[in-house]
């Protein structure tokens, strides 16, 4: 499977997402007037502004489908990551919309207690959510995209501000409203926390960062190869999901022009098998000794 057919296949989570949210949303508002649920109604306003995350990231990965041209010679592949962080800011807003809502209300002494059945649709909800996660997750995973990874994490923390709304009816049903805003609180943390890991890790890699433990497994790998005599730099970025590296390594400046083609043409091989690299450019020069008897 390409590059491009992953990303055909990942749009396939995002559609599931908006499905789920569609679905899930409505049937909240519905339940939420009928069984007078402050805390339902709230959780499928919430599940509305999921909906825009969720088509953010499906924008994304059309955009990232485009193929490479004029303007961009790697490809479009960001797109992903751009994604990924509208989708960690739209988290962040539902995440601090629930902690001001929790505070705004334990200070204004809303404790009335809901229908019971209530609770019970927040957690068919919240089941539904977790399965749409545990979907999106494992697909993210096989194909490694970045933004769909971003999408299962807001699944998961809807899942989680459902079972919160759940506690917190289940609680005033027995005497002990105020656990609805410890939840609600709890909730909205969990959030906040899940939408900075998303934009940290996205804005690491929109600026070029990389892990200088991947950095050191690449610089061992070409040391492996045959005829590499010295590694000079080694060089990697992420483009969406995938790895562009940058290479420069010194060969005996005795061999044929031909020869170091073919050493530079083992460490492009070596690294796009063993690390699964996208691209590879590898600038070969010829040993600082041979250099210095030349001159």
């Amino acid at each position: 499977m390409n590059a491009y057919e992953e990303i055909r296949k990942g749009e396939r989570g995002a559609w599931v997402s908006i499905a789920a949210y569609l679905v899930l949303s409505a049937f909240k508002l519905i339940c939420g007037y009928l069984f007078a649920s402050s805390a339902l109604l709230a959780d499928g306003f919430n599940n509305l502004t999921d909906i825009v995350a969720s088509v953010a990231v499906l924008i994304g990965l059309r955009i990232s489908q485009k193929p490479p041209d004029s303007d961009h010679a790697y490809g479009h592949f960001r797109a992903e990551t751009v994604a990924a962080l509208i989708a960690s800011f739209i988290m962040a807003m539902v995440g601090l919309q629930v902690l001001v809502e929790a505070v705004r209300s334990w200070y204004e002494g809303d404790f009335a207690a809901p229908n019971l059945w209530s609770a019970a649709v927040a957690v068919i909800c919240a089941v539904v959510m977790l399965g749409v996660y545990r979907y999106n997750h494992r697909l993210a995973l096989q194909i490694n995209n970045q933004a769909l990874m971003a999408a299962a994490k807001d699944n998961r923390s809807d899942a989680w501000v459902s079972i919160g709304a759940a506690v917190g009816i289940v609680g005033a049903q027995f005497g002990i409203p105020w656990l609805d805003k410890v939840a609600a609180i709890a909730v909205g943390l969990l959030i906040c926390k899940t939408a900075w890991e998303i934009f940290r890790d996205s804005t690491h890699r929109l600026t070029d960062g990389f892990d200088q433990e991947q950095l050191t497994d690449l610089r061992s790998s070409v040391a492996r190869v045959p005829g590499v005599e010295m590694i000079k730099d080694v060089k990697a970025r992420v483009h969406g999901s995938h790895v562009l590296v940058d290479v420069v390594i010194e060969v005996d400046g005795g061999l044929s022009l031909i020869e170091g083609h073919q050493i530079c043409d083992q460490v492009e091989e070596r690294l796009k098998r063993s690390h699964n690299i996208m691209h590879v450019h590898v600038h070969v020069e010829p040993r600082m000794d041979d250099l210095a008897d030349h001159s």
